[in-house]
């Protein structure tokens, strides 16, 4: 029977070189969509009102404008990857002066490209962890695997309460855009995703946020609201345009089901750490959780300044509100194929 709660001793986030100024992302895709697509310019508005002003990518913008196959863009995935996992796991060892030695399991979520070995497996090949480190890859959970991977983490945790479990967490949207895709889904998709990393140290016996709980709910006949399409060039994003209606329509029931569970209601939570799929999702958000328009004001400057990093975007606004220190029940929330909500419930003293 797990009894000891897992506790988040330190945060920590990466991105790519690459900064991508949304102006100039307009104009790039009105010179790479518009001769092919009648009526682009009507697809503009979803570029200024999506609230973001910049994003980080790991390839420049003028890789974009070339086709590109999938062995190319997966290789890219892995080398960039690892790159970014190994900043943001060096970063944790430091804040918590520890090494990679010192870690007894990872967990790894990402779904933005394909690793076999896995990217647990290759970054033992970056830094000195010990042969014996557990390990967990995550795949498939797309933007809910920011909150459910970092679930995952906290139940190993807890499972060996003296254990040090490294949760990591990364993804490369901008891999997958397809230049000679004109679907909606493609062209939407280049106003919103961005490309970063994030990661956690959780332990039993260390300070720092607890893991209260934890949750998921997948909605029946949802498989077709998000998910990747596959094709001999890579993975095609596909989402429904419905997201926003369906989170201010569906989610109440299972968020707040979730809640009572634990003893909780809205006004019971201190703080959201939000996934910011979109500026229309947190407004559905904020309709949701009860709270003025506006208030998730971490998870509108993490749009504002990264995109939609998909998995990684939640641990970035988890690491805002850390650094903020508000005591209290934190809420984390995030949505993903499948349909499905994950949620995390935190307690922070």
């Amino acid at each position: 029977m797990m009894s000891a709660r897992a506790h988040i001793s330190a945060v920590a986030t990466a991105v790519p070189a690459h900064v991508l100024d949304q102006t100039e992302v307009v104009e790039r895709s009105r010179e790479i969509f518009a001769p092919d697509v009648p009526g682009f310019e009507r697809f503009t508005d979803a570029y200024r009102n999506a609230a973001i002003e910049t994003r980080h990518s790991c390839v420049p913008i003028d890789w974009y404008a070339q086709e590109h196959p999938f062995s190319e863009r997966n290789d890219l995935y892995i080398a960039h990857a690892i790159d970014l996992l190994s900043r943001v796991s060096q970063e944790l060892f430091d804040q918590a002066g520890i090494t990679a030695a010192d870690v007894d399991a990872i967990v790894v979520a990402s779904t933005t490209g394909v690793a076999t070995p896995s990217l647990d497996a290759l970054l033992l090949e970056r830094l000195t962890f010990r042969r014996d480190v557990q390990r967990l890859p995550v795949f498939g959970l797309g933007c809910a695997g920011g909150v459910s991977g970092l679930a995952r983490a906290a139940q190993m945790a807890m499972s060996q309460p003296d254990a040090c479990v490294l949760y990591l967490v990364v993804e490369l949207c901008g891999l997958t855009f397809r230049v000679n895709d004109t679907s909606k889904s493609n062209i939407i998709a280049t106003a919103l995703f961005g490309d970063g990393a994030a990661g956690a140290l959780l332990g039993c016996k260390q300070p720092g946020p607890a893991v209260m709980g934890w949750g998921e709910h997948t909605w029946e006949d949802s498989l077709d609201v998000m998910g990747w399409e596959v094709g001999d060039d890579g993975l095609g994003v596909l989402f429904s345009r419905d997201i926003p209606h369906l989170v201010r329509t569906r989610l109440r029931d299972p968020a707040y089901a979730f809640l009572e569970r634990h003893g909780l209601g809205p006004q019971d939570i201190a703080r959201h750490a939000c996934h910011p799929g979109g500026a229309k999702v947190l407004d559905a958000l904020e309709e949701v959780y009860g709270l003025p328009a506006g208030d998730l004001v971490f998870a509108r400057d993490i749009l504002r300044r990264y995109g939609n990093m998909s998995a990684a975007t939640a641990m970035f606004v988890l690491a805002e509100t850390m650094g903020e220190g508000v005591p209290g029940n934190w809420l984390m929330s995030a949505m993903g194929p499948g349909f499905t909500a994950s949620f995390a419930l935190l307690e922070a003293s």
